[in-house]
């Protein structure tokens, strides 16, 4: 395989270079927050969604240099990345952490960044062959507070909802906040369609401010699917016509099963074929 490339802090070296020292807070303490993008036909998309949520998570941690992680930003590091590896196909991850020292407390607030691509053959977005079987994970509830709505790397809750996963070998978990109310998977938003409505866990309920989910949100709303963001009972499970979950990086996932309930996927269908319009 071709080796791939990074860009970290501005400087386009091997994807296994050795770059971080024990003190990188981002290792230590989890200080710092991401973005998974897709890059389709050497394009990243969405970009303007995904700028808005990093300057916001960054301010919200009290990160210096949010200003300079705008859209044009985003779009040039990620384009030329993608020229580097020869891909036109493929997910994107940029991290950036807070690059000072110190205890718990940081004795100073600069960012560092790191930008990587991870290539793939699939142009757009397709909706799974084979439905997802999914549970509900109860063993962690999210907490519920002002960085809830962001991709932090303080991951723990979904590593260990990860391993639940396998564990029980299942394809994917249903998270729940400190209320029990529904509030994502572990790496998507969730949707459920349940007489003729659709609904998603409102930003309040503590979810990921998801950018899959906000453009399925606007689809909807552009083609007069009634669309709710609401607390949600999880009971709702099992009265539901349709269930999936939404990410930039894989567009729309249909689930086939929770427990004994089976559900259909024909709004998947229709909303997935909505969402590769924009891509043209």
């Amino acid at each position: 395989m071709m080796p791939l490339f990074i860009n970290f802090n501005g400087q386009l070296l091997a994807a296994d270079s050795a770059l971080l020292t024990v003190s990188n807070r981002a290792f230590k303490y989890g200080d710092g927050l991401f973005e998974s993008m897709r890059l389709v036909n050497g394009q990243l998309k969405f970009v303007d969604l995904h700028a808005a949520r990093l300057q916001e998570g960054m301010k919200a941690l009290k990160l210096e240099g949010y200003s300079n992680m705008d859209s044009w930003f985003l779009k040039e590091k990620a384009e030329e990345l993608a020229v580097w590896n020869k891909a036109r196909n493929g997910r994107l991850r940029l991290t950036v952490y807070r690059d000072s020292g110190g205890l718990y407390t940081p004795n100073g607030n600069q960012s560092g960044w790191c930008l990587e691509l991870v290539p793939d053959e699939v142009t757009g977005y397709r909706i799974n062959q084979k439905g997802l079987i999914m549970d509900v994970y109860t063993e962690m509830l999210k907490p519920v507070n002002f960085l809830s709505n962001y991709k932090t790397c303080n991951a723990l809750t979904y590593v260990m909802a990860g391993l639940y996963k396998t564990e029980h070998k299942l394809d994917d978990v249903f998270l729940l906040n400190q209320q029990g109310y529904l509030c994502e998977s572990i790496s998507s938003n969730v949707f459920v369609w349940y007489q003729d409505h659709l609904y998603t866990p409102a930003l309040n309920e503590g979810c990921v401010a998801g950018i899959m989910r906000q453009v399925i949100i606007d689809i909807c709303v552009a083609r007069g699917i009634p669309v709710t963001e609401a607390q949600i009972n999880p009971d709702i499970l099992h009265q539901a016509e349709e269930v999936f979950i939404t990410n930039a990086t894989r567009g729309i996932q249909w689930v086939i099963g929770y427990g004994i309930k089976r559900y259909f996927n024909g709004l998947s269908k229709t909303l997935i074929d909505e969402l590769n319009k924009l891509l043209v």
